[in-house]
C-alpha cells in the first residue's frame, strides 16, 4: 500500500495538475461560500471571472477534467460514531457537494451510511462495517469513531492494502504522532484549540475571571475529552480566579446531560456556569437549570452554559436564551472538505494533506443567525444519495 502521496500536498508535477489541485486551499475562512459555487482549485472564474484557456473555471479547463474523471463512479461508506443531528448536518452538507461535483465533472456516487445502535462505546459494529465496506471493494471509508487508536489503525492498513482509501472526520488526531495514523487524510479541527480553550476563554472572559464551573464531559478516556480538556484547562490556567468544583460523565447525551447537571446543580447550587463538552450535554444541562428554577444568563447576571457541537437545535436556544454559547465545529466544512479531499485523492489522484483542519466558530446571539443561516443553507439537498 503506498501512501506515500499523502505526505506532500505539493507534490503533483504538471501545470494541469497544479491547478487541480487545491483541496486544502478551496476552503478557507469563508470556504463555505466559495465551496459552493467554485470547482476544486477556487476559481472565481466559473462565477464570472475572466479565467484564460486552461485556467481553473474555465469552459476548457472544466472540459479537461471531466475528461480525467471520465463519468467515474465512487463508491463511499459513511460511517460515525453514532446517529445524531451533527452527523445528519454533515450528510446533508455532504451530498450537497457531491451534487455540485457531480454537475460540475460528471463524476457519480454510490452513498452508504452505517453506524453502530447504542452509545459511542459500541465499536466492534464499526470496525466490522469496514471490514464489510473493504471487502465489497468501496473506494472510500469516511470513519469517525470511538474505538481504541492502536486497534483502528490495523483496521484502516488492512483496508488500504486492498484498495479502500480511509478518510478520519472529526477525531482526535491531533493527539496522535502523524506517521502512526495509517489513513489518507483526517478532516477535522484541533479540539484542544478550536474547542476546549474557546470555550474556556468564553467562559472565563465572560465571568471576567471569577467563579465557580462544573464540567458535564464525555465518556471517561474519551479521546474527544482529553483533547478538548487540554484546551479548557489551559483556557483556566491563564484565569486563576476560575475554580472547577464538580465534573460528571454525561455520555455525550442529552439525557445523560440532564441528570448529570441535576446532581451537580444538588451539591453546587452556587456555581456561576457550565461546561459541556458537546451541545447535546449543555443542552441537557439547560433543562436542569430551569427545573432547578436557577436563571440563566441574560448577559449581565444568570448561569453561563458553554456546549460545542454547532447544532441547529443548539442555535434556537441560543435565539431563545436556553444557552449561551457553543462552540460550532462546523458540520458543514468539515463534509465539504471531506468530499472534495475523496475526490482529489481518488479521483484525480492527487497529492492530499494528511491533516486537514476547517475553521471553528464561536456562536454567540450576536452572530447566532449567521452560523445558522450557513448550516440550514445545506438541509435541504437537491440529490440524496
Amino acid at each position: 500500500m503506498d501512501t506515500t502521496p499523502t505526505r506532500n500536498e505539493n507534490g503533483t508535477s504538471g501545470a494541469t495538475r497544479r491547478n487541480i489541485l487545491g483541496a486544502g486551499a478551496l476552503m478557507g475562512t469563508l470556504g463555505l461560500l466559495t465551496a459552493c459555487t467554485t470547482p476544486p482549485g477556487g476559481s472565481t472564474a466559473a462565477a464570472g471571472g475572466t479565467g484564460g484557456s486552461g485556467a481553473e473555471g474555465s469552459a476548457e479547463f472544466t472540459d479537461a477534467l471531466k475528461k480525467l474523471v471520465n463519468g467515474r463512479t465512487v463508491q463511499v461508506g459513511f460511517t460515525p460514531p453514532v446517529l445524531s443531528e451533527y452527523y445528519t448536518q454533515m450528510e446533508n452538507a455532504a451530498f450537497t457537494r457531491m451534487a455540485q461535483l457531480e454537475d460540475l465533472y460528471g463524476v457519480k456516487w454510490k452513498w452508504e451510511k452505517s453506524s453502530p445502535t447504542g452509545n459511542f462505546n459500541a465499536v466492534e459494529q464499526q470496525i466490522s462495517t469496514v471490514q464489510t465496506w473493504t471487502s465489497r471493494k468501496f473506494d472510500v471509508v469516511f470513519i469517525c469513531t470511538g474505538a481504541n487508536f492502536a486497534t483502528m489503525q490495523g483496521v484502516y492498513k488492512n483496508a488500504m492494502n486492498a484498495g479502500t482509501k480511509i478518510f478520519q472526520f472529526n477525531q482526535p488526531v491531533e493527539l496522535y504522532p502523524v506517521d502512526q495514523i495509517n489513513t489518507v487524510s483526517n478532516i477535522g479541527y484541533d479540539n484542544r484549540a478550536q474547542s476546549g480553550y474557546v470555550a474556556g476563554k468564553f467562559i472565563a472572559d465572560t465571568l471576567k475571571g471569577k467563579g465557580k464551573i462544573v464540567q458535564i464531559m464525555g465518556p471517561s478516556g474519551s479521546d474527544w475529552t482529553k483533547a478538548r480538556l487540554i484546551g479548557f484547562n489551559q483556557a483556566l490556567a491563564e484565569n486563576p480566579g476560575i475554580e472547577v468544583v464538580g465534573t460528571a460523565d454525561g455520555g455525550y447525551l442529552r439525557d445523560k446531560g440532564l441528570s448529570a447537571a441535576q446532581d451537580l446543580l444538588t451539591r453546587h447550587p452556587d456555581i456561576n456556569a457550565i461546561y459541556g463538552e458537546n451541545e447535546d450535554m449543555a443542552l441537557g444541562a439547560s433543562q436542569a437549570v430551569d427545573a432547578a428554577g436557577l436563571k440563566q444568563w441574560d448577559g449581565s447576571q444568570g448561569i453561563v452554559i458553554v456546549g460545542a457541537d454547532g447544532l441547529l437545535s443548539g442555535m434556537d436556544a441560543i435565539r431563545n436564551g436556553k444557552l449561551t454559547a457553543t462552540v460550532d465545529v462546523n458540520s458543514v466544512d468539515n463534509a465539504i472538505r471531506m468530499i472534495d479531499t475523496a475526490f482529489q485523492s481518488v479521483v484525480l489522484n492527487n497529492y492530499v494533506p494528511k491533516i486537514s483542519n476547517i475553521t471553528t466558530h464561536l456562536v454567540t446571539k450576536d452572530n447566532v443567525e449567521t452560523y445558522a443561516s450557513y448550516i440550514n443553507g445545506i438541509m435541504a439537498p437537491k440529490k440524496t444519495y
